[in-house]
């Protein structure tokens, strides 16, 4: 069994991949500010992982050298998914983004080679791509990114592959949009937010339509983690895989949704964000045999079960809001 830290264990992705790693038996370190928690007990007992014996939480940022070497203490695999996460969170202030996606990523890389870290695993994302005409996305197209967001995505793969050697393994991960429920819900993804409009408002507002968007269900996207953590080493270093590629347009996306829910008024509008791309993840499912096991429907079934039987509540709690929080946040 590993003994992980996993950055950004607090947010919409760890608190689905932390419990299932301790589920395995693996020794598990959550390294967050948890600012979308009351504190860090608020955490471990709405994701059910209170009192695990294998659960070490860490209160820090990324911008404190101190804080990551406490965080690294003991651990001999990262899972780095902390982040200022998504375009419009980022542009909100872009000195503080560079000082936790670049600065904060680059001492982490930086002192997990300093700590004998054995396998460093980091999330990237499948929007590097920018827009692509290409049939098929693959891992060697040239990065054409948008934002400053995924700029800075690349520079840290960049980083980390030029600082991987023999001991110090490490592997890229390119996501596609994470959908789906988490106990630390994001209604401002994709398939997320269609979901959400669709039961509280009973409309869905279609901007564009035509694009392309990748997705990837939230419980495949902890299999993939789980199957980088399980793979042999030398076999993924210095590796870039996509992964996640059901690939729809906005416009199916929002027909599943009303299928899903049901009683939905539709209204397609233009819209100015041009990006689309058509993620191929064979490289992943070839040379790991990774492959996906649920859907985007299944994604939005869980949603609007969670929705209605209250297991997500409040929903239109700026916590479920990335961009809403983060301005809180930098009022404080």
């Amino acid at each position: 069994m590993a003994n992980i830290l996993v950055t950004g264990g607090a947010g919409y992705v760890g608190s689905v991949l932390v419990p299932s790693l301790l589920a395995k038996g693996h020794h598990v370190t959550v390294f967050d500010t948890f600012w979308f928690w009351t504190d860090e007990q608020h955490y471990a007992q709405t994701v059910g992982i209170t009192g695990n014996k294998n659960l070490r939480l860490v209160k820090g940022d990324l911008r404190h050298v101190k804080d990551i070497d406490t965080a690294l203490t003991g651990c001999d695999t990262v899972i780095h998914l902390a982040c200022i996460s998504n375009d419009p969170s980022s542009e909100l202030n872009a000195v503080f983004t560079h000082a936790v996606n670049y600065t904060g990523s680059v001492q982490l890389i930086d002192a997990a080679k300093a700590a004998r870290v054995r396998r460093f695993i980091y999330a990237s994302s499948s929007s590097v791509y920018g827009v692509k005409k290409e049939l098929n996305v693959t891992e060697d197209l040239l990065l054409e990114p948008l934002t400053q967001y995924s700029r800075l995505k690349i520079e840290i793969e960049h980083y980390l592959l030029h600082r991987l050697d023999e001991n110090f393994c490490g592997v890229v991960l390119r996501p596609s949009t994470v959908c789906g429920y988490s106990p630390r819900q994001r209604f401002d993804v994709i398939v997320n937010i269609l979901t959400h409009s669709a039961l509280t408002k009973g409309k869905i507002i279609v901007l564009g339509g035509e694009q392309l968007r990748p997705n990837i269900h939230m419980k495949d996207m902890v299999r993939a983690y789980e199957a980088l953590v399980d793979a042999p080493i030398s076999k993924i270093n210095r590796k870039v895989y996509n992964v996640g590629d059901e690939n729809k347009t906005v416009l199916e996306i929002a027909q599943i949704v009303k299928e899903v829910v049901g009683n939905v008024v539709m209204e397609v509008m233009p819209t100015n964000d041009p990006r689309s791309y058509h993620v191929c993840s064979d490289k992943i499912r070839n040379e790991l045999g990774f492959e996906l096991q649920h859907t985007i429907r299944e994604s939005i079934v869980e949603l609007r079960d969670a929705m209605k039987n209250g297991t997500i509540s409040h929903l239109n709690d700026d916590r479920w809001f990335n961009v809403k929080m983060m301005k809180s946040l930098m009022q404080k």
